[in-house]
């Protein structure tokens, strides 16, 4: 579907869950957040229905995300049930990945095609202080399942912190050496979970470059990202910029939260509900959400919170 804007829509990121077994500073509070009740939040069965309604409307591309989306019971049906539906091409899904080791293969076998890890840091100590509950080694073993199952590909995203892992970026972006990997760095968002950081932790993108001056541009291959190579490397450095660079223009995602919300933009605080729906009221919901789309998010910074109005957690990372 084409919005008022002329983007075509073809990307639906749903949140399975908002609740998640690691606390990361930027994306939730340390108690983590109030449970809600089980029919405030949609089913396995709504999920699915608002897929296939999205599905009529030309979605093709659906990633799965929490919280943390491998604590779901139903995650490999939920995947599967959704992988199945006419007109759906991928199915991703972003992850801590500590749960990885008994789940990656059976995400494989469900029809996930992609997975991206969330790694910020390659210090034990400072992964447990930005997690505030994980440990690297855990996520290593996890990493390491993803690699033996043979997802088509695999992401590893890292927040970009200033004063936290800046001098880390050679050392992350030369992963890519040694793995078949896409090393992420997406610059922190002035998200409500993120008050604690100060201005000097929201650095831009080109940090990177001016660390990884070897790494050589790579052709625009439609995503959000701005992709570079190492020379010999097996996979890409992606530099993402919501906020010194933002990429509204070319924005073809939405989101649905897990309790039923549909987001046109993930800093508008604009939501609409799709739970209890049918699926043609889903789809009715969806073509209204998809027009009010709006053309940019708004100025970010240090300064300029997002007006999302929920913590990252409970929008989808």
């Amino acid at each position: 579907m084409i919005d008022r804007f002329g983007r075509s829509i073809s990307y639906l990121r749903i949140s399975v869950t908002d609740l998640c077994n690691l606390r990361c500073r930027y994306c939730m509070p340390e108690e983590g957040i109030c449970k809600k009740e089980h029919q405030q939040m949609l089913s396995e069965e709504e999920m699915v229905t608002a897929v296939q309604a999205a599905a009529s409307l030309g979605i093709s591309k659906v990633r799965i995300t929490g919280g943390e989306p491998l604590i779901k019971n139903n995650i490999v049906s939920i995947c599967r049930n959704i992988s199945e539906i006419e007109g759906i091409q991928e199915v991703c899904v972003t992850t801590n990945g500590l749960l990885l080791p008994e789940l990656a293969g059976p995400l494989v076998e469900a029809g996930v095609q992609r997975v991206n890890l969330s790694l910020d840091t390659l210090d034990p100590e400072k992964f447990g202080y930005i997690t505030r509950r994980g440990s690297l080694e855990q996520f290593w073993k996890g990493f390491n399942a993803a690699l033996e199952a043979g997802f088509r590909k695999i992401k590893l995203n890292t927040v970009l912190i200033g004063g936290f892992n800046d001098t880390e970026i050679r050392e992350l972006s030369e992963l890519t050496l040694k793995y078949p990997v896409d090393v992420r760095f997406i610059e922190l968002m002035p998200m409500a979970g993120s008050r604690e950081f100060g201005a000097e932790a929201f650095i831009p993108y080109s940090r990177v470059l001016e660390e990884m001056k070897e790494a050589e541009p790579v052709p625009y291959d439609h995503s959000v990202a701005k992709l570079y190579r190492l020379p010999g490397a097996k996979g890409n450095i992606g530099l993402i910029s919501p906020v010194s660079a933002h990429f509204c223009g070319d924005c073809n995602r939405i989101r649905l939260t897990a309790d039923g919300k549909i987001k046109p933009c993930l800093h508008s605080s604009d939501e609409y509900s799709l739970k209890g729906l049918s699926l043609e009221g889903m789809r009715e919901v969806l073509e209204k959400a998809i027009l009010a789309k709006p053309g940019w998010h708004g100025e970010l910074d240090a300064v300029h919170r997002s007006r999302a109005g929920r913590f990252m957690n409970q929008i989808g990372g």
